[in-house]
């Protein structure tokens, strides 16, 4: 017989079965029964393979049945086959449904502070069954704990330049000039950096992405640089700045988001200043390589269509 190897397409995964049964039961019979079918059912079954690829798989005798090397090599790929089909069930079967998922997320202040609260009510109020564990530090600790895996999803006010992260854009911020009502500058329209510069003036910690974007602004500038203000205090999160100001120790350059209440309640004043761009994204993180799960899809969709200014 010649082999036609382009009719081994033909060969359906129920004729391999009926294969490896028969070899491992070791007659027609015995190899129906334990696959629940007929006895003739069976042996057309290999009966097909056999004219699909018009090569003889099992020899037939008084003495049983015994395989071709064509049937040898049929049946350990059959094996090969129906092994892989396993290991795919018990993977699919041990994957976390939507209602048992856990999402593990890092996030910088400024997100984890006045953007994810609410973000989070909105999401567990459609979605309770899936539980979102949130940890909170600055921008460069968040993007290592991405890169580290303790951490499945980032939020970030700085974009990452590490090509190991998929990186998209989340929501939109805004870097404000904050006093408190009662200072000078407060019905001011605006004022220059060199008048900035003058004033004291309060300072996030490093590591923080408002303040990389606040050093990034003025090392393009000419008129001042970061070692020309007048630093009188370096702090470690917003609520602190806020107090600060509002204390009069010093002015700050602060998110919109952090101080969008104390604005609405007339305690601190936004002051404009001249060239100044104050506009910057914030950013959701992941590893490249990561396979996300239904449940962590629904989430980062959900976050990307969120909106913190409602």
């Amino acid at each position: 017989m010649k082999m036609n190897t382009g009719h081994f397409n033909n060969i359906t995964f129920q004729q391999m079965e009926a294969l490896i049964h028969l070899v491992e039961e070791g007659n027609f019979s015995r190899a129906a029964q334990k696959m629940h079918i007929t006895q003739p059912a069976l042996t057309k079954s290999i009966r097909n393979i056999e004219e699909s690829i018009n090569v003889r798989v099992v020899n037939r005798s008084n003495l049983g049945i015994s395989l071709t090397e064509a049937g040898k090599i049929l049946y350990n790929y059959a094996r090969r086959i129906a092994k892989l089909r396993a290991e795919a069930a018990q993977k699919i079967s041990t994957l976390p449904t939507v209602k048992s998922s856990n999402i593990y997320l890092a996030a910088s202040t400024i997100p984890a502070t006045y953007i994810l609260p609410p973000a989070l009510s909105a999401f567990r109020k459609i979605h309770s069954e899936i539980k979102v564990y949130a940890k909170t530090a600055d921008t460069h600790e968040t993007i290592n704990a991405v890169l580290d895996k303790e951490a499945e999803i980032g939020c970030v006010g700085k974009k990452p330049l590490n090509g190991k992260l998929a990186v998209d854009v989340l929501w939109q911020d805004r870097l404000v000039l904050a006093v408190p009502c009662t200072h000078k500058w407060s019905s001011k329209k605006s004022i220059t950096l060199t008048e900035m510069s003058k004033e004291p003036f309060v300072i996030r910690e490093r590591g923080s992405a408002t303040r990389y974007v606040v050093e990034e602004y003025l090392k393009k500038t000419k008129e001042i640089r970061t070692d020309d203000l007048n630093i009188c205090c370096e702090l470690g999160s917003s609520e602190a700045i806020k107090e600060a100001i509002l204390a009069g120790l010093g002015v700050s350059i602060i998110s919109r988001h952090a101080i969008r209440r104390e604005l609405a309640a007339g305690t601190h004043c936004e002051v404009f200043i001249k060239g100044m761009k104050r506009e910057r994204n914030l950013y959701q993180i992941h590893l490249l390589q990561t396979e996300f799960s239904p449940a962590h899809k629904i989430f980062a969709d959900f976050l990307k269509k969120f909106s913190p200014e409602k």
